[in-house]
């Protein structure tokens, strides 16, 4: 139970259900309420009273096991009809398709999209969770271009519009980790089962689409926690199971200015205990640079004790590039981390940079010319700010050097003075390369 975070399971015999075992009391079994699966919600619910679970016979077999959190009426009907508003047309439609696709089952928009919604931001892309259906069989039925994950029985739709925008359709479900940091293990699930498998409780909220309208459902106490602006793990074990959350709840927390709940606090120490056997966690790491403000996201991590996971004299870089008027591009970040460790291409290679960072951070070390406004001139303002813009072939002509083979002998003089450190402004290039000229 503790590992499939159930409150409850059943106990069948030849497909029969003879009783019921609670998370509280593992080693009692204990009778508990059944129905069939035509049972009405209302009935249900009133048969569910005073119980963990509530077990559904279909035809006589077991077909589910059912909790408070699965027949829990939805939340409020105004914060509904709010993430609906805040959905473009064409999001709309396509839910409003997918739904009617599923006759017998449900359709849910869950996650970051529902969340953001709330917060008056834009979603952008959507999380979808399909109950009673199949995903490949949902997809097809958008009319969208689609990759299917048979793995996961999942897929992503490609979403027209802005380019890159998707929607993941993923089969209700509850996951096991066999191990801290492995991947987890599916099994077909109900929605409140999918939603309590999730990082965090602002991310466990649904709007159910269907003919009645959407319905907003909060099994996990999601919409106290956003109205608090406060970041709360699911489940006592939600980083030993996967450390990379810790790192996804810092981009959150810097992004949306959420505040750590005690519960996150108290489970870095296991964030950390795991995290050298947890791959996603760089992968978690590199999506940290894409974010508005890696700086402070970076910097959240280490106020709650997290620093363990980042090269510490790169985060000062980081927030300095958060300073600028302009954000710089994600490959700007990338090399500011690498200024900051003794290995790059360790760090390099564990966040699948690419060769670009390393050499930009190399030609903003350099001493050539960088355009005012480039990723070089960006980097290197913050790296040293006591660099210059040097002379160009444009400055030494104007300053009477012969065209031709007399700009490139001017600028190699200076580039040799410049290497020997010989020169702390370009005030001061200007005078040696004026000498410099006399005498030739």
């Amino acid at each position: 139970m503790n590992a499939w975070k159930l409150p409850a399971v059943a106990v069948l015999r030849g497909g029969e259900v003879v009783g019921v075992v609670r998370e509280e009391e593992p080693d009692l079994l204990s009778e508990g309420p059944v129905c069939s699966a035509d049972t009405s919600l209302e009935t249900a619910r009133t048969n569910l009273a005073g119980f963990p679970a509530l077990a559904v016979e279909r035809s006589g077999p077991f077909a589910a096991l059912l909790t408070p959190a699965d027949l829990a009426p939805p939340a409020a009907s105004d914060l509904a009809a709010q993430i609906w508003n805040a959905l473009g047309e064409a999001d709309r439609d396509l839910l409003t398709c997918l739904s009617a696709a599923l006759p017998l089952g449900r359709l849910a928009l869950v996650g970051g999209a529902v969340r953001d919604a709330l917060l008056g931001l834009p979603p952008l892309d959507l999380d979808i969770v399909v109950v009673g259906g199949d995903v490949e069989e949902v997809a097809q039925k958008s009319g969208l271009p689609f990759v299917f994950h048979p793995a996961y029985r999942n897929a992503t739709l490609s979403l027209p519009g802005t380019p890159g925008r998707a929607a993941d359709l993923v089969s209700a479900r509850l996951e096991r980790y066999p191990a801290p940091g492995a991947s987890p293990l599916p099994h077909p699930g109900t929605l409140a089962q999918d939603l309590l498998r999730r990082d965090f409780s602002l991310n466990a909220l649904a709007l159910v689409v269907g003919e009645s309208g959407p319905e907003l459902h909060d099994p996990a106490g999601g919409l106290d926690d956003l109205a608090r602006r406060e970041l709360r793990p699911l489940h006592a074990t939600s980083f030993t199971d996967d450390a990379s959350r810790l790192v996804r709840g810092a981009r959150l927390a810097a992004r949306l200015s959420l505040q750590a709940s005690p519960a996150l606090l108290a489970q870095v120490p296991q964030a950390l205990a795991v995290a050298a056997q947890t791959p996603r966690l760089d992968a978690e790491l590199r999506l940290l640079l894409s974010e508005p403000r890696p700086g402070q996201a970076a910097q959240t991590l280490i106020d709650w004790g997290a620093g363990a996971l980042l090269p510490l004299p790169a985060v000062k870089v980081l927030l300095a590039l958060d300073r600028l008027s302009q954000r710089p591009a994600e490959t700007v970040y990338a090399a500011g981390l690498l200024s900051g460790v003794s290995d790059a291409a360790a760090w390099e290679q564990r966040l699948a940079l690419g060769s670009r960072p390393a050499a930009l951070l190399s030609r903003a070390l350099a001493d050539g010319y960088a355009a005012p406004g480039s990723a070089e001139a960006m980097l290197r303002g913050v790296l040293r700010p006591e660099a210059y813009v040097p002379l160009t072939g444009r400055d030494v002509l104007k300053l009477g050097a012969a065209p031709g083979p007399g700009v490139g002998a001017a600028l190699a003089y200076l580039a040799e003075r410049r290497r020997l450190g010989e020169f702390g402004s370009r005030a001061e290039e200007e005078a040696a390369l004026r000498a410099y000229l006399e005498r030739s």
